[in-house]
């Protein structure tokens, strides 16, 4: 429970939060907790009317703004540079460089947007990870899913507004979350060259599957089966009825190989922040932010596998399965030219110079780690 504060402390530490070039909007309408590092709120942060920061892991880099559209809350949420919290609730949420998440947000742990990724209105997200420039419109719920595909800020992957991934399966004791989904993927993902995805909006999907890039699914339906690379679908929903004993249980595959190939994304995508953006920080002050945003960003990734081993183990166990012995720390040597920067660290300019030849030797290296995690 955040210990309480006098009112005198809170405006001595927004005071101070000012002085240090951060803009408190209206102090009167601005808490920060008292484990909130003064340090974590970086010069140049923007604190609209209504913002609540709560938890010492909360980070606001510079230039990133709290609130700009209603209340927002921050709890032990990491936010880099002119990144935006338009309203709402975010828990334990990385969000790099110029990500955005609009009003009406309700983000809890196990999230990571990339750069420039965003939401708009009223989206909900949990264990969800949108690499760079990923977005998703209104009214959307998505949880235990990774998205990747796209180029740039006007070539990105989208989700259309009112899109739900479902994540729940009534099977069994008590249902489960074996359900998570990639769409597009990490080995290739990571390198901003793959085609967009479009999901249509007004619709959803039922997790675990799998999407291609360039793959487009349309407006209005529910997607229950993988759509391949460069594919557009419409289905029609299936007309089912049929009796269906409180006892029954579906088998353990696929969906048991659809969370270690998940699992296995998860790996290779920490394996890429440790090896390849942590290696890149430059060294000291000039590094701090981006330090702190790639080693949170890791944590994050951490805990997704995790929550995903814990998910597949309990998931196998009610079938009599046991949990296949995972390889969540290979040891294969990076073969990109990883030292570090010397100044500012502009991560995406770095991605987009390599060339082909390093690109491709990149994608064969984080498919071997991904093929490391679960020996055949």
């Amino acid at each position: 429970m955040t210990p309480a504060m006098d009112d005198n402390a809170l405006e001595r530490r927004l005071a101070e939060l000012a002085q240090r070039g951060v803009t408190v909007v209206d102090p009167r309408q601005t808490y920060l907790a008292p484990e909130v590092e003064l340090d974590r709120v970086r010069a140049g942060a923007v604190l609209h009317p209504g913002t609540r920061l709560v938890g010492a892991r909360t980070f606001v880099g510079p230039g990133a703004q709290v609130g700009a559209e209603g209340p927002a809350t921050l709890v032990d949420a990491v936010l880099g540079p002119k990144a935006v919290v338009d309203g709402g609730f975010v828990h334990g949420a990385v969000l790099l460089a110029d990500a955005r998440l609009g009003s009406a947000a309700h983000v809890r742990p196990g999230t990571l947007l990339e750069e420039s990724a965003s939401t708009a209105h009223a989206v909900g997200l949990k264990h969800t990870v949108l690499l760079a420039f990923v977005t998703l419109g209104s009214l959307i719920n998505f949880c235990d899913a990774l998205m990747a595909g796209g180029t740039s800020r006007k070539d990105h992957s989208e989700v259309g507004s009112g899109f739900i991934h479902f994540n729940f399966t009534p099977w069994g004791r008590s249902g489960d979350k074996a359900t998570p989904s990639l769409v597009g993927d990490v080995v290739e993902g990571v390198f901003l060259r793959k085609a967009r995805i479009f999901l249509g909006g007004a619709g959803g999907m039922i997790g675990p599957r799998r999407v291609g890039y360039g793959a487009v699914a349309a407006a209005g339906q529910v997607v229950r089966r993988d759509v391949p690379s460069d594919t557009l679908v419409a289905a029609a929903t299936p007309e089912i009825g049929r009796a269906l004993a409180r006892t029954h249980l579906d088998r353990d595959e696929p969906r048991a190989s659809r969370n270690l190939e998940y699992i296995a994304q998860l790996v290779a995508l920490r394996t890429w922040y440790r090896a390849v953006r942590l290696a890149r920080v430059p060294k000291g002050e000039a590094g701090a932010v981006d330090r702190v945003l790639v080693q949170s960003a890791i944590e994050t990734l951490h805990e997704c596998i995790a929550e995903r081993c814990a998910r597949l183990e309990s998931f196998l166990a009610e079938r009599g399965r046991p949990m296949p012995s995972l390889v969540l720390e290979p040891t294969i040597e990076c073969p990109l030219p990883v030292e570090s920067a010397a100044a500012a660290n502009d991560h995406l300019a770095w991605v987009r110079s390599l060339s082909d030849e390093q690109v491709a030797a990149g994608v064969e290296w984080l498919r071997a780690i991904a093929d490391a995690v679960s020996p055949h």
